[in-house]
């Protein structure tokens, strides 16, 4: 009869230590996953914020004139003056965002 050899087995609590250790490295990556993929989605933004920044800059040192129509980047850039507001308006496809540049308040 073959002699068989006891196998040293690892305990419960070596078992679970090492299956929390392997569940916190794939959370640890999918957690810089997520941070890169959002990060790359923010810088495609920037350029146009970079712009409307630079509008503002203008406008509040008088350097452009209103009305001011501008396309950049596929976004179309508009300053318009409505009512008492000064508004600058962005629009890329269907999406309409807008800035209040300067409100006047008046007394009534």
């Amino acid at each position: 009869m073959v002699i068989l050899k006891k196998i040293r087995s690892a305990t419960l609590v070596e078992t679970l230590t090492a299956s929390v250790l392997v569940v916190i490295v794939f959370i640890m990556a999918s957690i810089i996953l997520n941070n890169t993929f959002a990060n790359t989605i923010r810088k495609e933004n920037s350029a146009i914020q970079n712009k409307i920044h630079e509008l503002q800059y203008l406008y509040q040192h008088k350097k452009i004139k209103i009305p001011y129509v501008e396309t950049y980047g596929g976004w179309e850039l508009e300053i318009i003056k409505e009512q008492n507001d000064v508004i600058l308006l962005y629009t890329k496809e269907n999406s309409i965002q807008e800035l209040i540049l300067e409100r006047e308040v008046t007394d009534e």
